[in-house]
């Protein structure tokens, strides 16, 4: 939170400077406005507080929910969902039905509602529980008062940008997607990029996790978790699409939240575009790979906090041995949606532990160079 502050300080003095005035693009206001604390009621978080640049752009707080969900501006509220890395968002796509996979695929958020980056900007500074704003009128109002943005939507927007709220509001979007879609975001720089251009030399165990990972005949990871052929460059290990693999209630994250015994997170099923196709009921967007050794905890509910524990979750749908969670000490809870479970991509061979070893030291080769000095 302090390194935010520094760094948003310094934007602003850097941005004011008469050498640079002439030359912000969208990229640069929407960086400005990444690090904005007005952005929210009570001038305490940025979009830069639950998606911090310096832990691969998740929510890295200690909270009273023990990280598995965000704390809102107020410092008391909470959501019900993960916050997800902002990382390699420049390739999310638009919501679209996949006939052949029989599901829906794209869209920002957990759920896809968000038609794309910029829509998905606009969205937490008017959330009730995240940055609480009361509407786009107070927001652009704020954002009005300050010269340098008055100055800057102008010149990139249009002189009556500040005359129509709607339009100065979705500008705001725009710009931070046009940040988010700079290579601050997607570096492609892990010692899995560099392995593919001759830079880093696998591991043994890394290797292993590699084949296993691209291979149909062992863990079919690569069905959901990949666009391109094996071993592309520009791979961001997800294909976007909205499966149920059967995780289960958070229950911790229930009581805390005080929620209801009964509560179901429907995911996708929540998605306006989607609304009322039971058949889309329990599923989320499958999330990139990228950094998530260090982007924990996992699942859209938070409830797993080790990357260990994901891939042991995943071996039990087809291995008899693993009945234990080992995080709990209990059997593996049951789904939260138990209908749409996709077994059919679940299914794969038995992992035994080394295998399951090396599929975690395989992800973590999926680490930015500038994380690197994250990874347990």
């Amino acid at each position: 939170m302090v390194k935010n502050k520094i760094t948003v300080l310094a934007l602003f003095s850097l941005l004011s400077s008469s050498v640079l005035a002439s030359n912000i693009d969208k990229a640069t206001l929407g960086q400005a406005l990444f690090f904005d604390t007005r952005l929210s009621l009570n001038n305490t978080q940025s979009c830069a507080t639950c998606h911090n640049p310096q832990h691969a752009f998740i929510d890295d707080r200690e909270n009273s929910r023990f990280r598995m969900v965000s704390e809102g501006a107020d410092g008391h509220s909470f959501g019900n969902r993960n916050t997800p890395t902002a990382m390699y968002g420049a390739f999310h796509q638009a919501l679209a039905y996949d006939e052949k996979r029989q599901t829906f695929k794209g869209g920002v958020f957990w759920d896809g509602r968000a038609k794309d980056l910029a829509d998905q900007a606009g969205q937490p500074p008017l959330n009730p529980v995240e940055m609480q704003m009361p509407d786009k009128a107070s927001v652009v109002q704020r954002l009005s008062q300050i010269d340098f943005y008055q100055e800057h939507f102008k010149k990139l927007y249009g002189s009556d940008i500040w005359e129509n709220v709607d339009k100065a509001y979705q500008a705001m979007g725009d710009a931070i997607m046009a940040f988010e879609k700079t290579k601050e975001f997607a570096p492609f720089d892990s010692k899995y990029d560099r392995y593919l251009r001759g830079e880093y030399e696998l591991t043994p165990l890394e290797d292993l996790g590699r084949t296993l990972f691209f291979s149909n005949n062992n863990v079919n990871c690569k069905t959901c978790h990949s666009l391109k052929p094996e071993d592309s460059e520009g791979e961001v290990f997800t294909n976007f699409e909205h499966h149920n693999i059967g995780v289960p209630r958070n229950l911790k994250l229930m009581v805390l939240n005080q929620l209801d015994k009964n509560f179901k997170d429907q995911g996708s099923l929540e998605n306006p575009a989607i609304k009322g196709d039971k058949k889309q009921a329990g599923k989320f967007k499958t999330p990139t790979l990228r950094n998530v050794a260090v982007t924990g905890p996992y699942m859209h509910n938070g409830v797993f906090k080790d990357l260990r524990t994901v891939i042991l979750f995943y071996d039990k749908f087809n291995n008899p041995e693993r009945k234990i969670n080992p995080e709990t000490g209990e059997p593996w809870g049951e789904a939260e949606v138990p209908e749409n479970v996709n077994i059919t991509d679940l299914k794969a061979n038995v992992l035994t532990d080394r295998k399951v070893d090396a599929l975690v030291a395989f992800l973590k080769t999926l680490t930015d160079s500038r994380y690197e000095h994250l990874v347990k």
